[in-house]
């Protein structure tokens, strides 16, 4: 497992963040099925399908990231970039602001395991999720992953690190009949 370490100004848009911008790049070539269920209107490589929960942000779809994820095909993308709201306090803001209700399904910890499954189930053998947080959980081994890669990306002073984990599926969990 690679371990490094960068630094650079924070910023509310991940992907603007040069070096993971640099990191995404890295894995998101051209050509790749990329998914992305939180994409704040960034878009990665010309077979990307994106989705965000603001109607105002460019997406190709605008509904809940477990939902998109539970609508694509198995092992059907090659990347996905999961760049979730970080905590319950952020799940809370984003859904306020676009008047839905908070409630505890959106903030237990059972919702972002779901997202996780899904996540693994939807990958192609060897494909790439990279997450995105304050820790470095990854997707797990669970679910057929493992991890790769960790970029640290400090950001000085009282700012929390932002931390980017790189897993790779290694086996696929085998379905029961």
């Amino acid at each position: 497992m690679e371990l490094t370490r960068a630094w650079a100004m924070p910023n509310k848009d991940t992907f603007s963040i040069k070096p993971i911008t640099e990191l995404v790049e890295k894995y998101a070539e051209d050509g790749l099925f990329i998914a992305d269920p939180f994409c704040n209107g960034k878009t990665y490589g010309r077979n990307g399908v994106t989705n965000d929960l603001d109607p105002d942000r460019p997406a190709d779809f605008h509904m809940d990231a477990l939902d998109f994820l539970k609508s694509l095909d198995d092992e059907s993308m090659n990347v996905v970039l999961f760049d979730p709201p970080y905590s319950p306090r952020q799940v809370s803001e984003c859904y306020k602001k676009l008047g839905k209700t908070v409630n505890m399904q959106t903030t237990q910890s059972s919702y972002w395991g779901n997202m996780k499954k899904e996540i693994a189930r939807v990958l192609t053998p060897s494909g790439v999720c990279i997450t995105f947080g304050w820790n470095s959980g990854g997707i797990g081994k669970a679910h057929g992953m493992e991890i790769e890669e960790i970029l640290i990306v400090a950001h000085g002073g009282w700012h929390n690190d932002t931390i980017c984990t790189v897993d790779r599926k290694t086996y696929t969990q085998p379905t029961l009949l």
